[in-house]
């Protein structure tokens, strides 16, 4: 975290200062997590559903914490100190918080230029969407890294705690901020984008993650909205529109919208999307950069299109909408689609446990672990994935785990997801936990298989019994929710014995 007086720490979340000299200056990392508190750590302490991070606050100052966040005051023990500010509510204290820092770096970074004399003032991006946000967040990192110290979550940090943590990572030096922003409700992506006020937000597609949670697709499709809604007239809307809802953000903005995707109304048209075992690989062309823009590019982007070849070494169609979206949001702050695509290539996947391809299993053997998240559309798009990679002479096994948070949509998406198992023609199906025995049971119903699938109850048992069912020359598909926990089977299946 940037430097800031205890007193200024105070005035900007709204608490009272009871220990502590006002004059003091913090400028160590926030945590949530008392174990991750080093020498001179900001720890707030968060009331939890499952715990009471006050509880933790000795733990904190034990560990060097030169300030702790509280709701209440917390007696210390016996020979530890540490200064302490009292809130009212630790959530939006910790949010408060996160808006002042980002808006201090913005403002201090608002006249600062490039070894070339450009201006270079702090940009920062929100992306979200009910797929990809990780992936794409990991792969615009990966290219804006090469042209300015860049802050980027790890992981999915990208509710109302990790997503403010992750932001406060910024310093006077920060280039670009990545902020990913997830949602479980109406409301929460809209103050993710009043914290880090994007000058880029992206909106990949609306489906039906988390739907449970949400109630419907339209209720999802509000809540993604949010990321648009307040973005002022300065700022640009960077949608999807191959996503018919996505698309219809347009009129609910005053931003300007740049489109994206495989449709002809496309500003940054993906075409030529082709998938195998090595990778995907795509076109994308940029639309002609405005005279009055151009000088803002580096090598001086003339004002015709620009058109690049793009390879992955990540597995999946769908992810040429993710790098097509990091490819623009670079392109829009002055990095040549060239640039990024050669950033895009050093990536050996997108994320661990997303698509990712291990080989160190059984001789013979392709082991797909997509076993992080799982929602209908990403199920689908990894199903057809399976089936398009594929050579002659192999066989592809899908081992499917359950979509959680589907609530009561639950039962006819696994449904869909079994029936769509056998039109892929895939050739064989392992259905692991009750969750996900809709999809074996449909699967079983399509009428055209023979024990092509089988249901398992528990996750130990299906090691033992892919253990016993791969042989050489199969490509094994692990996909499920994190819940299922199938991602560790899929480690097991490949080899990985990180």
């Amino acid at each position: 975290m940037i430097a800031l007086t205890l007193a200024e720490i105070a005035a900007a979340i709204g608490g009272e200062l009871v220990d502590g000299a006002p004059e003091q200056v913090v400028d160590g990392s926030v945590e949530t997590d008392s174990r991750l508190v080093a020498a001179g750590s900001v720890f707030f302490a968060l009331l939890g559903e499952e715990t009471d991070g006050h509880r933790f606050v000795p733990n904190a100052v034990q560990a060097g914490a030169a300030l702790v966040v509280t709701e209440r005051a917390v007696a210390l023990p016996d020979g530890t100190a540490a200064a302490q500010v009292v809130v009212s509510d630790g959530y939006a204290a910790l949010a408060a918080l996160a808006h002042e820092v980002v808006a201090r770096v913005r403002a201090s970074s608002a006249d600062r230029t490039d070894e070339q004399g450009r201006p270079a003032p702090l940009r920062v991006v929100g992306i979200t969407g009910s797929n990809g946000k990780t992936s794409t967040k990991n792969m615009l990192r990966t290219i804006l890294e090469q042209h300015g110290a860049t802050v980027a979550p790890q992981g999915s940090f990208n509710n109302h705690v990790g997503a403010p943590v992750s932001m406060l990572r910024v310093t006077h030096d920060t280039r670009f901020l990545v902020v990913e922003m997830g949602a479980s409700g109406t409301g929460h992506i809209a103050k993710l984008v009043w914290i880090a006020e994007p000058d880029v937000g992206v909106v990949l597609k609306v489906g039906l993650a988390h739907a449970g949670e949400f109630g419907g697709i339209e209720a999802t499709q509000r809540a993604k909205s949010e990321m648009v809604t307040d973005l002022p007239a300065t700022a640009t809307a960077l949608l999807n529109v191959d996503d018919d809802r996505v698309a219809s953000m347009r009129a609910i903005t005053d931003a300007r919208v740049v489109g994206f995707g495989t449709s002809a109304g496309a500003d940054y048209r993906i075409a030529g999307i082709e998938t195998d075992r090595s990778g995907t690989r795509f076109t994308l062309t940029a639309p002609p950069v405005p005279h009055e823009a151009a000088a803002d590019h580096e090598g001086g982007t003339s004002p015709v299109p620009e058109t690049v070849d793009v390879r992955l070494a990540i597995l999946g169609e769908h992810h040429a909408m993710n790098a097509s979206a990091a490819l623009t949001v670079a392109h829009l702050w002055g990095v040549p689609l060239a640039a990024g695509a050669e950033a895009l290539a050093s990536m050996t996947r997108a994320e661990r446990w997303r698509m990712e391809l291990l080989q160190g299993g059984p001789e013979g053997v392709t082991v797909i672990n997509d076993a992080y998240n799982a929602s209908p559309d990403s199920m689908a798009a990894a199903l057809r994935t399976l089936a398009q990679i594929v050579r002659p002479g192999e066989r592809s096994v899908a081992v499917l785990g359950e979509m959680a948070e589907l609530g009561e949509f639950s039962t006819e998406e696994h449904d869909t997801i079994g029936r769509l198992v056998v039109r892929l023609n895939i050739g064989q199906l392992v259905v692991v936990g009750p969750g996900a025995a809709p999809i074996h049971q449909a699967a079983t119903l399509e009428g055209s298989w023979d024990g092509e699938s089988v249901y398992i109850e528990d996750v130990d048992a299906a090691v033992h019994a892919l253990q016993e069912m791969v042989r050489p020359g199969d490509v094994v598909l692990v996909k499920s929710s994190k819940s299922a926990e199938l991602r560790f089977l899929g480690d097991r299946l490949g080899g990985v014995t990180e």
